[in-house]
């Protein structure tokens, strides 16, 4: 008997018997593989998810790497027994934000996968095959498993717009910070440089090419480009104070409701151009799997923990519990 997990309401969650369902129209059937745990799932285990950006009862999973078992009318049946990764934002293809390619600022409203929509924690995902990635037929579907996140900084890196020798600089260290770092090692800059609280992630920020340093030592004030992954006020202070005067900063954590905002007089004064990144858009999930076919992309080393999906409550709590040996929980249904 294939399962599902199943959070009925906030603190609630049951695994349920799965029955897959059938393709329609424009839709795949996708057998899952495995599925990531992120902050964003323990709020919605933990029902602290902005309202409008959850509905229960929820199957969530939006971090999966799978193979197309069945395809529906109006699918290439090529694409059955493919491996693949797909977005997660259901956007309406029509309105004039789809249309320019941002289609996490869709107009129509928010629809996602694993949050609004039946999620990858389950034996089986159904959903439109307009917005799968074809991998590589060798590709390592438990790596595979991480391109949502990785496709998340893809955005960021994209309008950092990094240049082959500028000075580049990561705030963060957990799995989005160790994503950026690849992603900007790929345009060989001069520098590159991680800033966090956490020196264990030293080694991890080394293996993947850059330099260290802990956010209490004298910091330079001279990058051209810096991405912000720590989700907190006082990390997208420490990654502006990190840029030159006109430099291009980036953030893509979400601090809690209230934070303390950046200097607008600091902002306008040296000149920064500050980006901010909310999901994935199609150009930056083919942007990362290109890196990830070509190599240049290694989620691998990231993975801690592996559980099947009766371990759901035990990944929440590997999550949340700011455990330094805890890296990336993934789910095998």
């Amino acid at each position: 008997m294939s399962s599902q997990v199943v959070v009925e309401a906030p603190g609630t969650h049951r695994v349920a018997e799965h029955t897959p369902r059938a393709p329609g129209p424009g839709e795949a059937l996708v057998a899952v593989h495995a599925v990531g745990i992120c902050g964003s799932d323990r709020e919605v285990y933990q029902g602290n998810r902005p309202e409008g950006y959850v509905r229960y009862p929820l199957t969530p999973g939006h971090e999966w790497s799978g193979t197309v078992r069945a395809v529906g009318a109006g699918v290439p049946a090529a694409l059955a027994g493919r491996k693949v990764v797909g977005e997660g934002f259901r956007n309406c293809q029509v309105c004039d934000r789809c249309h320019a390619g941002e289609t996490t600022l869709c107009t129509a409203g928010y629809e996602e996968t694993g949050f609004t929509q039946p999620g990858a924690m389950a034996a089986t995902l159904t959903l439109p095959a307009r917005l799968l990635h074809v991998l590589p037929d060798a590709a390592d579907l438990t790596a595979a498993a991480l391109l949502e996140p990785a496709a998340c900084i893809a955005a960021a890196a994209l309008k950092g717009g990094a240049r082959p020798g500028e000075r580049v600089a990561v705030v963060g260290t957990g799995t989005l910070g160790m994503f950026a770092v690849q992603f900007l090692r790929a345009v060989s800059p001069a520098e590159l440089l991680v800033v966090g609280t956490r020196p264990d992630r030293e080694p991890l920020a080394r293996q993947f090419g850059a330099g260290f340093r802990t956010r209490h030592e004298p910091l330079p004030d001279d990058f051209d480009v810096v991405v912000e992954t720590a989700g907190s006020a006082s990390a997208a202070h420490t990654a502006a104070a990190l840029l030159r005067r006109g430099g291009r900063l980036v953030l893509t954590g979400i601090p809690a409701p209230g934070a303390a905002g950046l200097d607008p007089t600091d902002l306008v004064v040296r000149q920064l151009e500050v980006h901010t990144v909310f999901g994935a858009p199609p150009d930056a999930w083919a942007h990362t799997v290109r890196m990830f076919g070509a190599g240049l992309l290694d989620p691998l080393p990231l993975v801690t923990h592996e559980l099947p999906l009766t371990g759901f409550p035990q990944a929440i709590e590997l999550v949340g519990a700011g455990d330094p040996k805890v890296g990336k929980v993934l789910l095998r249904p």
